[in-house]
């Protein structure tokens, strides 16, 4: 990890290893394709043998309230940043503009404000972000992770239908 410094402003330049990303990602369940920009990291993440859609859910909806008391993760629908994270989520789609219940795109920002915190106020590492990597991956597939609001990302399981008037 390195400083970098331009005028009043830092940032955190984090060197991520890609071989390192691509094993979490397996570890997680994952079949992953990792593109490594000089910002970001890119993973294309699908589980082509899953039968069952992963587990991201419209946190807003009642009928999904037993899982969103248990996700430890939250992704705001417009932007698709995972809160407290470096990560961001996006839906994977057919050539037809379905989404794909089964795989997802994940991005790792390199570059975050000198004062970014992850959850309870840890400092950021390298290390933390594999570990909150894949943590979040898991989730995915056995926990839940809840998606807040309307946007561009949209849930993959639970009741992902609109009824009536949302509040």
């Amino acid at each position: 990890m390195q400083v970098l410094q331009a005028g009043q402003h830092k940032l955190l330049l984090l060197e991520l290893d890609k071989d390192t990303v691509v094993e979490v990602a397996r570890q997680a369940g994952f079949a992953p394709e990792v593109t490594d920009d000089e910002r970001r990291l890119i993973l294309d993440l699908e589980m082509p043998d899953r039968e069952v859609p992963l587990l991201l859910f419209d946190a807003a909806d009642p009928g999904n309230l037993g899982w969103f008391s248990r996700c430890h993760f939250y992704v705001e629908a417009r932007s698709g940043a995972v809160m407290q994270t470096p990560i961001s989520l996006a839906n994977q789609r057919d050539g037809a503009g379905r989404v794909q219940p089964t795989s997802v795109r994940v991005q790792i920002s390199k570059e975050l404000p000198a004062d970014f915190r992850l959850p309870g106020k840890q400092t950021v590492t390298e290390q933390m972000v594999y570990a909150v990597l894949f943590n979040f991956l898991s989730a995915l597939v056995n926990v839940g992770v809840g998606v807040c609001g309307q946007g561009a990302v949209k849930p993959l399981a639970g009741r992902t239908e609109v009824i009536g008037n949302r509040n």
